[in-house]
C-alpha cells in the first residue's frame, strides 16, 4: 500500500496538520539514505543587530505533535546568543534526490535540562568530550592550540586521550556529565511550508500557520493549523 505522506503530489483538499507529513518525509529521507546526514537542515538566526545568519545543524528529534523539532548545540555559539536576544527562527530542509523541501519558522526555546541529559548521555566519547574541549565561535590561535585545549579539558574530566585525541589510554572511562553550557533548542512551529518538485517548474507547494502561545519555559499551547495552496 503506497504511504499517501510520500505521493508525487499534495492532495486537493489539503491536510489539517503539516507536520505528519514532515515527519514522513524525515523518515523517508532517513530511510532511503539520500546523503551521510540526511536530518541536516539549515537554521536562520538573527540577533539585535538584525543581521541574519545560517549554518547546518542536525535534527536530533522530531514530534509532530504538539509540533516542534530539537537541536543541540553550545549555549555559548554564536547561534545560541542570537536565539537568545531573538527567539524567531526559520528551518530548511531540502533533499533534492527526492525532490522535496520543508520550511519551518518558529519559536525556539533551551530543551528541559533532563531532555539534554538525556540526549548527551548517547553521544560517543569524542563528541562527550569536545562538547567540554570547544569554545564554539570563539577565535582560536591555532589547530594545535585547540587540540591541545581538548586534552587538558578531557584530563580534567578524568579522561587521558592520545595526542590525536582519537583514542582513550587506558581502559577505564568515567562517565563524562553534560557540560552546563551546552544543551538542546526546541523549535516550536508557527509556519510550515511543504514543496514537492514538479515537472516544467510547476512545483506542489503550500503553507501552514498557527498561533503560538507561550506556556512555560519549553513548551507552547498551539492552535490550529490552516492552510493554504501557494503558486510555485
Amino acid at each position: 500500500m503506497t504511504n499517501p505522506y510520500l505521493a508525487a503530489r499534495l492532495p486537493d483538499d489539503l491536510p489539517n496538520d503539516p507536520m505528519h507529513w514532515v515527519a514522513a518525509w524525515l523518515t523517508d529521507a532517513r530511510e532511503q539514505g539520500v546523503r551521510r546526514n540526511p536530518l541536516a537542515m539549515a537554521i536562520v538566526t538573527s540577533g539585535n543587530d538584525a543581521r541574519p545568519a545560517a549554518r547546518m545543524v542536525l535534527c536530533k528529534e522530531f514530534h509532530a505533535d504538539p509540533g516542534y523539532l530539537v537541536f543541540y548545540t553550545n549555549y555559548k555559539s554564536s547561534k545560541a546568543s542570537q536565539i537568545q536576544e531573538n527567539s524567531n527562527v526559520s528551518v530548511l530542509f531540502h533533499w533534492d534526490h527526492l525532490g522535496r523541501q520543508v520550511r519551518i519558522e518558529g519559536q525556539a526555546v533551551r530543551s528541559p535540562e533532563a531532555e539534554s541529559d538525556a540526549y548527551f548521555a548517547t553521544r560517543d566519547w569524542g563528541s562527550q568530550i569536545g562538547a567540554w574541549g570547544s569554545d564554539q565561535s570563539a577565535p582560536l590561535e591555532s589547530r594545535g592550540a585547540l587540540v591541545a585545549q581538548v586534552g587538558k579539558r578531557a584530563l580534567k574530566l578524568g579522561v587521558n586521550v592520545a595526542k590525536n585525541l582519537q583514542s582513550i589510554i587506558g581502559s577505564d572511562q568515567p562517565a563524562i556529565p553534560r557540560p552546563p553550557h551546552w544543551g538542546g533548542f526546541r523549535v516550536w512551529a508557527s509556519h510550515v511550508e511543504l514543496w514537492i518538485e514538479g515537472k516544467d517548474r510547476i512545483h506542489d507547494r503550500a503553507r501552514w500557520e498557527r498561533t503560538l502561545t507561550r506556556q512555560d519555559d519549553d513548551s507552547f499551547v498551539a492552535g490550529d493549523w490552516s492552510g493554504t495552496r501557494l503558486q510555485p
